[in-house]
């Protein structure tokens, strides 16, 4: 979500319950403009927070050349003074997959254990992890933007290049397109885009090539909503809980935050 119109997006999903406070506001879209020279990035998005039983994590996301490949996640706990997280690696997902098990702290460096069900001292020295609550921070802002990163088709290209841009001449969704679950997409690396291509019908290699949301597994994994007098497009992860996507037709407006305690509803498949 853009810090430069982040009052204007937080009034478009405040149906979600999603707020920050003037304070964290202004903070944020002042320390925003440091971090984009600092780091050199082209922009800076606010990505959202991940509550903590003593601390919450604010996070924001810095793109380069490349929207998709060349994102680096950054937290803080006051919107000033930023932090900049490791890459989610394979090994370090397997790790905190195992470990990570109960709510966030809100200490980097607190350690995350492996659950051991033996009764002996010495036969659980084993499993004592070495991932940091850090680490798992880092993996669990990769896996939702994996699963729930949401954009409306055609608000990205891929040039000649292969490199993903922002699509200047993206004009927004009709109404009626913003009905349809169709046309959102997955902001991540596609796993399945020729099936994706198939369903949309008309194809454009320029713009179509991420994943459909209605190709999501379980189906119904997302709430698709119109409010504030049907001008806003909004959807919601169930999978995902507290991550929200807006966009308002016929405009280039979008855009999506997460707030919530960084856990997956495993139960989801059960219910629906």
């Amino acid at each position: 979500m853009d810090p430069s119109v982040l009052s204007y997006s937080l009034e478009l999903v405040a149906g979600s319950g999603i707020t920050l406070s003037v304070e964290q506001r202004v903070a944020l879209q002042t320390s925003v403009v440091f971090l984009k020279k600092n780091y050199k990035f082209h922009r800076v998005l606010f990505w959202g927070k991940i509550l903590g039983i003593r601390k919450d994590y604010f996070i924001a996301q810095g793109r380069g050349e490349d929207e998709m490949q060349d994102k680096k996640n950054l937290y803080s706990f006051n919107c000033m003074d930023w932090f900049l997280l490791p890459l989610a690696t394979d090994s370090m997902i397997e790790e905190v997959t195992k470990a990570a098990k109960s709510h966030f702290i809100g200490d980097p460096s607190a350690m995350e254990n492996e659950p051991c069900n033996s009764s002996s001292e010495s036969d659980c020295s084993w499993f004592q992890s070495t991932v940091n609550e850090e680490s798992r921070l880092a993996v669990t802002i990769h896996q939702i933007d994996e699963d729930a990163s949401v954009v409306p088709r055609g608000a990205f290209i891929k040039n000649p290049h292969g490199l993903v841009k922002i699509n200047r001449s993206f004009g927004g969704l009709s109404h009626s397109e913003a009905k349809r679950l169709d046309n959102f997409l997955h902001f991540s690396k596609a796993k399945n885009p020729k099936k994706s291509i198939l369903e949309v019908g008309v194809v454009n290699q320029t713009i179509d090539f991420l994943d459909v949301l209605m190709d999501d597994i379980p189906q119904g994994s997302w709430s698709l909503q119109l409010e504030c007098a049907s001008n806003v497009c909004v959807l919601r992860s169930l999978l995902w809980p507290g991550l929200t996507f807006f966009h308002v037709p016929m405009t280039p407006q979008h855009g999506y935050m997460y707030i919530g305690d960084g856990k997956k509803n495993l139960d989801l498949p059960f219910v629906l």
